[in-house]
């Protein structure tokens, strides 16, 4: 007895309908349990126009069109259903044939000749045509038959009849069974008991493996790929939007295929001139982050990379936390971020055009007043039930809609939704409330929304755009939820939303981060769908410091000062000429500024200690050292305070003929003039702003926060020259980091942020985590381009895996080595010589610590090499393994088919003699004694597949 599945009065009727078509009970209860292959099946059944029932062989055929049709080309789906109920396509070969025509032609239109030639439409095939394959095989493999006898595999012998005559009927191919059976027997004779041996296995010789030797090629670099060099590649052109673009599952009625139709197509091409539009559409509700910089990137990017144009469009429809305030921000940010809009609009502009469009969908049965209550309308969601306003006449809908624009209705007491599909697997399809309609280009979260989206696109007969969805940039070590940001600064966590701990884009420029450099960040991530990374901070920072090492000229800072006298110098000033780079041209005047040079000059704390040690290149007592630029100085005497612990100052000897050749170099700055303090400066040097990479995981979140996040040194001492630095200038403080002059800043006293440190001080790490990182990294970056390369093989018709390409590898272990490079040279610096900057004499030291790291390079070069070669290796031995295993399984099948013809042909043997026996026991007027024993092997059913769920929509908050 069939069983009734939940789908009650629906599900009954799909059951009848595809018994109806042939399906065995058991496969039509399996596929009315899902859904999707219940509404794939069901569409096919309606085109197909078989609802009152077809023959068994077509109803599989249409259930196999239902599981495995190729996406891309529905629009010929119709095409292959006419062929097949008029049995011109009528068995599995052919269909499979079809469908890898149809692939291959996606959307685009094709010559029935061509098709049918490829799907042997109208081939037949004879009895003699059968006997000549028949005999062509054993010509060709007469020897082989000789030399196995009864052994050779008949399989491979039926594997030729079936590829000369892929289109013969299976009735047909049945007579070559006795045709090679009577063939084998006319050549070998009657079979004897040695035919029946099994063969002795001969048994392998073991090859002696050739000495390995590494052959170490020194390959020149390979071109970039396509989307590294532009990553808007794998976006199509507005004339490609013809295809669909999902399609949307019913639980009563047929699948819904959204695209473009040919005169909407047309019209939108000749409005826009066939350019692209795109647009950012911000909620002015907050700061914008450096996710927005990833969507303003590929929103803006896009359009500027085809010549197109991208709308500034802000989404004004929750007034209550709306600013101006952010309006102006948004706005002064894209510009500053390098992007200009070619129109700013509000979603208010276009309320009355929305009113409209709301009125069509009432008129056309696609919405409905509702005046259930939100706790309502989320108890029927939950439950799938329908709203008992859901059936209401379109006229009555259109008034009560009409008295919600003059405000005849209360607030709240009534609501407009679109009449979708409550039984739906996706609950964006539960009747949304229709109010807005979201972004084109959008994150991954908003996927789900685009069944609704194309829904209503549809339903209006509007033209339906290209959707995107790609990854949120999720950063660690911060939060970028727009609540969780809010949160922090309307709690005084953070200082406003501009604080340079934040990710918000108002916080990095402020605290210097360059617009050029967030882009160059976001094009390096790519614009990938792998939603389940999050992106190390270091990455931003190197990014950052690649600029900035190019454009922040170098200067002076001492952050905790010591007094340092010169006692053999007269009280005079110097100046002294100091790069603002470091190959600055010696004739290049600009590329120098002054620095005074008196008796007293001051180093950082740090750099002085009581004892002297082997690893130690700071001052001590009776120790030298070189100033920057400068002269050596020695230490002399040490003033200690009355605890005879604390250092006051300290007093030293300087060399002006610069005979002494000291290893530690330190950097200072001096009184501008006799009994004049140096210029006094406020630095803020900033952390990470959460201790977890992760913190928006955590339920405690505001728990995480780190406390040493923010430290505020106010009495630093720089150099003269920075004096007249503007808000916004950037400088490389030596052996400091770069910095930003804050808008903090006061004519008396200069603010400076740090923006990053020179190394990655994230923390220390040993060989096993470097190695950790490249694979992480080399692995994140294969599936990026994996998937990318899979979508632009779609895009163009193609299918299969994607291969990877050596040069995208390379690459990204390239930047893995270089952020390493910077936190083992941060490591050892930190262990060895924290208190020391390497001199421009120091020419040992330098050159071994370039050998050092060039053996690392080279090491790991000669590593990669060895991984590629032995991954082609492995790449060549899984095709031969892959031919092999091909082959076996063509032979398993052959095998498997010529058993089943077998078996077929002793079926109708079995029927023939039963027949026989009821005729003699007929004629004996006796009882058919075999009646109850003969059972019919129940029919392979349909492999069921799974029907993928349609993408869709985005989220700014």
């Amino acid at each position: 007895m069939v069983k009734k599945e939940d789908g009650g009065i629906a599900g009954e009727k799909a059951l009848d309908l595809f018994l109806k078509i042939g399906l065995d009970e058991r496969t039509a209860e399996n596929t009315i349990a899902n859904n999707k292959v219940t509404a794939n099946l069901t569409a096919v059944i309606h085109e197909a126009a078989v609802t009152d029932g077809c023959d068994r062989a077509v109803g599989n055929l249409l259930y196999t069109v239902a599981t495995k049709f190729p996406s891309n080309s529905l629009v010929h789906r119709p095409t292959l259903l006419k062929y097949i109920v008029s049995s011109k396509v009528k068995s599995p070969a052919q269909l499979e044939a079809a469908f890898s025509f149809l692939a291959a032609t996606a959307s685009d239109s094709f010559k029935i000749d061509d098709f049918e030639a490829a799907c042997g439409v109208g081939v037949e095939t004879s009895t003699e045509d059968i006997e000549v394959a028949v005999d062509e095989i054993f010509e060709e493999k007469k020897s082989i038959i000789l030399e196995q006898r009864y052994r050779t595999n008949v399989g491979e012998l039926f594997s030729y009849v079936r590829k000369k005559h892929p289109w013969a009927d299976p009735k047909i191919v049945k007579a070559s069974i006795q045709i090679v059976d009577a063939k084998l027997h006319s050549i070998l004779g009657e079979r004897t008991a040695a035919d029946d041996e099994k063969p002795v296995k001969k048994k392998k010789d073991k090859t002696v493996k050739a000495e390995d030797k590494t052959i170490h090629v020194v390959t020149p670099p390979q071109k970039p790929s396509e989307e590294e060099i532009n990553p808007f590649s794998i976006f199509p052109s507005p004339l490609e939007n013809f295809k669909v673009h999902t399609e949307i599952y019913f639980s009563d009625r047929p699948i819904l295929r959204a695209f473009n139709s040919k005169e909407i197509l047309e019209k939108h091409l000749k409005v826009t001139g066939g350019k692209v539009f795109t647009r950012f559409p911000p909620e002015p509700n907050g700061y914008l982050h450096i996710g927005h910089a990833k969507a303003m990137f590929v929103d803006f990017g896009l359009a500027k990379e085809r010549g197109g144009c991208c709308y500034l469009r802000y989404d004004d429809t929750n007034p209550e936390a709306e600013k101006k305030e952010y309006i102006d921000h948004i706005e002064e940010i894209v510009g500053w971020m390098g992007w200009e809009p070619f129109k700013i609009t509000y979603t208010s502009d276009y309320f009355q055009e929305l009113y409209e469009l709301a009125v069509a969908l009432i008129r056309r049965g696609h919405a409905y007043v509702d005046h259930q209550t939100p706790d309502e309308i989320k108890e029927y969601r939950e439950k799938k039930i329908n709203s008992p306003w859901r059936g209401r006449p379109v006229e009555e809908s259109l008034k009560l809609f009409d008295d919600m624009k003059r405000g005849m209705i209360e607030e709240g007491k009534a609501t407009l939704r679109m009449k979708q599909d409550m039984q739906s697997d996706n609950f964006n399809m539960y009747d949304l409330i229709a109010y807005r309609i979201k972004a084109i280009l959008c994150t991954l979260e908003f996927e789900t929304r685009r069944a609704s989206y194309y829904w209503l696109l549809d339903a209006l007969s509007l033209y339906q755009p290209y959707v995107w969805e790609y990854a949120r940039l999720n950063i660690t070590n911060t939060v970028m939820s727009k609540r969780k940001l809010n949160r922090l600064v309307t709690e005084k966590w953070v200082d406003g939303w501009d604080d340079p701990r934040l990710m918000t884009l108002a916080g990095l420029r402020r605290r210097g981060v360059t617009a050029t450099s967030i882009n160059a960040f976001v094009r390096g991530i790519g614009i990938t769908r792998s939603d389940c990374s999050i992106i190390r901070l270091d990455r931003l920072e190197y990014h950052v410091r690649e600029e900035l090492n190019k454009t922040a000229p170098r200067t002076m800072v001492v952050l905790n000062p010591l007094k340092v006298v010169i006692t053999n110098m007269e009280a005079s000033v110097i100046d002294i000429d100091a790069k603002k780079w470091p190959d600055a041209p010696e004739d290049d005047a600009s590329s120098f500024y002054k620095i005074p040079y008196s008796s007293v000059v001051y180093i950082e704390h740090s750099d002085f200690r009581m004892k002297d040690s082997k690893d130690y290149y700071g001052l001590a007592p009776g120790k030298s050292v070189l100033l920057r630029y400068a002269f050596p100085i020695k230490c002399t005497e040490v003033i200690l305070g009355d605890d005879n612990t604390t250092i006051l100052e300290v007093h030293a000897e300087y060399d002006p003929a610069k005979k002494s050749k000291p290893k530690g170099v330190l950097h200072w700055v001096s009184e501008s003039s006799p009994g004049v303090n140096p210029l006094m400066v406020e630095v803020r040097l900033f952390d990470k702003l959460f201790n977890s990479e992760n913190p928006a995981l955590l339920e405690n979140w505001l728990g995480d926060l780190n406390p040493q996040s923010k430290l505020v040194i106010s009495d630093a001492y720089a150099v003269s020259s920075l004096k007249d630095a503007a808000i916004g200038d950037r400088f490389q403080f030596e052996r400091l980091g770069y910095f930003a002059v804050d808008k903090d800043s006061l004519p008396e006293k200069l603010v400076f942020n740090r923006i990053v440190t020179l190394r990655d001080s994230f923390g220390k790490i040993d060989p096993a985590t470097c190695r950790f990182r490249v694979r992480i990294r080399v692995r994140e970056t294969w599936n990026r381009n994996r998937e990318n390369r899979f979508r632009a093989g779609s895009k163009h018709g193609g299918s299969g895996p994607p291969q990877a390409t050596g040069n995208q590898m390379q690459a990204t272990v390239e930047l893995t080595i270089v952020d390493i490079y910077s936190q083992l040279d941060n490591q050892q610096a930190h262990a060895n010589r924290s208190h020391q900057l390497r001199s421009e004499p120091s020419e040992i030291s330098k050159n071994r610590l370039i050998q050092q790291l060039t053996e690392i390079g080279l090491s790991m070069s000669k590593k990669i090499e060895r991984m590629k070669a032995k991954k082609q290796k492995a790449r060549e031995s899984h095709v031969v393994c892959h031919l092999k295993f091909q082959a076996r399984i063509q032979e398993a099948e052959d095998s498997m088919q010529a058993q089943h013809l077998i078996i077929e042909a002793l079926v109708e043997e079995k029927d023939s003699l039963l027949q026989t026996i009821q005729g003699l026991q007929e004629a004996n007027d006796a009882p058919a004694p075999l009646d109850d024993e003969w059972e019919e092997e129940p029919e392979e059913r349909p492999e069921e597949e799974e029907i993928p769920i349609g993408d869709g929509e985005i989220d700014d908050k």
